[in-house]
């Protein structure tokens, strides 16, 4: 019998108010909460806007019988127990909703005690199948999103969203700063689809040219340029079948946007040098750390193509907006650099979790990975300490600009602390002297300091330090 605590609610759905009458009497005497509806279109629209737990439907009701309704139910796939209550013992009828997903099929005078029975059953029936329900959720999540973790608040979040939208074929713009994994989700939404069996293409629009842009995403035929010397499917056919994923597409050229736009309304592309058209059957994925609103103010991106992109929004939170993941990342990225070189992991003390905790992290969750990689390698004793932390950090423990999703803009920096004034020389110190012993080879020095070579392109202009200047005079 259900508690008066908690009391579930009971929808009796039949056109006779005596029938009513006496359910109400019977399941406020059981313990339940009941509902009545006198046809089936009231019957619907108490499903749509209440919380009920167990139907008693009637079939021969006006404005939509009882199949109308169960037929319904089916469509919007409410995991919902229906319990048939007609005055019409009728095999075929029966055994035709059973198939439909009611419970039980009951013939009217009901007993009071088979009812209360065959209610306890479906309640208890219904929370193992809605516990079975969630714990298939939490396999599937892990299963997907194995690789994305954390279990902050915010973070879960956007995985339940991503779960949310992975089984539609709607088109999905994730929007997060750089580092935040915009390509895990992506990937986990493509796997976790009914196009997983098919190709996943990933495509960084901000590293394609404008003059490559067209052959690479639509393909060209033999001849059509110099260099042409063989037919090329491009980006959009070799995800056929499949996803596409157009990573940091902000960055697209206004006549490339109108050739993307194209393709997604019409599902077609013309390969450069052809005529012909060809039908592509994908799904596109895009990305980006752009304010887009701005971007279409400055007419530097087109409004109709954003309004096809952004089908689905889903947000990815910056490393910041998670702080209650940033230890175990760190632990985890600690544990799985070690396992993979051979190393005894080392302990991080607590002075230097409260550094990494007390950090803006505008690289993310890359940045944290980078820095943890470096801090195991100058660990001394066994012990990642706060001192030894510093200058393994050279993607910098520091209050640097950065550009965010929400202007565009870059931030104006904090007032620098005196600790993180001499992070920032340590870090200019360290990119001098590694810059120093590789004779000014940009890629040699990222290599050793464990960054890319954008990003220490990047940091070579934040600190005033250029290829054209030498080393000595930068250093000064």
């Amino acid at each position: 019998m259900a508690t008066e605590k908690q009391p579930k609610t009971v929808l009796v759905a039949d056109d006779s108010s005596v029938i009513r009458t006496l359910m109400v009497h019977l399941l406020k005497k059981l313990g339940y909460r009941p509902l009545t509806a006198q046809n089936g279109e009231e019957c619907i629209t108490a499903l749509k806007e209440k919380t009920v737990d167990v139907l008693l439907l009637d079939l021969n009701m006006p404005r939509k019988n009882g199949m109308e309704v169960l037929r319904w139910i089916g469509d919007e796939k409410l995991a919902l127990p229906v319990i048939i209550i007609t005055a019409l013992e009728d095999v075929s009828q029966a055994v035709q909703c059973m198939k439909m997903g009611a419970y039980e099929y009951l013939t009217k005078p009901v007993e009071n005690d088979r009812l209360e029975i065959i209610l306890r059953n479906a309640l208890a029936e219904s929370g193992l199948k809605a516990k079975v329900a969630v714990l298939e959720k939490q396999l599937i999540t892990k299963d997907l999103f194995g690789e994305i973790r954390g279990d902050s608040p915010a973070l879960k979040r956007s995985i339940d969203q991503a779960m949310q939208v992975m089984e539609t074929d709607m088109n999905v713009l994730l929007n997060g700063e750089s580092g935040t994994g915009k390509e895990l989700f992506a990937r986990a939404i493509h796997q976790g689809s009914r196009r997983k069996d098919g190709p996943f293409v990933t495509i960084n629009c901000a590293a394609i040219s404008s003059e490559l842009a067209e052959s690479l995403l639509f393909g060209h035929s033999k001849g059509s340029f110099t260099g042409a010397s063989s037919d090329h499917a491009g980006y959009f056919e070799q995800a056929d079948g499949g996803t596409i994923f157009l990573d940091e597409i902000g960055d697209m050229s206004l006549d490339i946007q109108a050739k993307v736009l194209r393709a997604l309304q019409e599902k077609k592309i013309r390969r450069v040098g052809e005529k012909k058209e060809r039908s592509v059957d994908f799904r596109l994925i895009s990305a980006t750390h752009r304010d887009f609103s701005r971007a279409i103010t400055e007419n530097t991106f087109r409004a109709d193509l954003y309004y096809r992109l952004e089908e689905y929004p889903l947000y990815i939170p910056p490393l910041r907006e998670r702080p209650e993941d940033i230890i175990p990342l760190a632990e985890h990225f600690l544990a799985e650099f070690c396992k993979a070189n051979g190393l005894e992991p080392p302990s991080i003390d607590h002075e230097a979790l409260r550094m990494l905790e007390s950090h803006s992290w505008p690289g993310n969750i890359r940045e944290l990975q980078n820095i943890i990689r470096r801090a195991v390698l100058t660990a001394e004793n066994g012990r990642i300490t706060s001192f030894a932390l510093q200058p393994a950090q050279q993607s910098a423990l520091t209050t640097g600009p950065k550009e965010t999703p929400a202007t565009g803009q870059p931030e104006k920096p904090a007032a620098q602390s005196d600790g993180q004034a001499m992070l920032r020389e340590i870090e200019l110190q360290a990119i001098v002297d590694t810059y120093r012993k590789c004779g000014g080879n940009q890629s040699r020095t990222a290599e050793l300091l464990g960054i890319s070579r954008s990003t220490l392109i990047r940091k070579m202009k934040r600190y005033g330090l250029s290829k054209s200047v030498s080393i000595e005079q930068a250093g000064e």
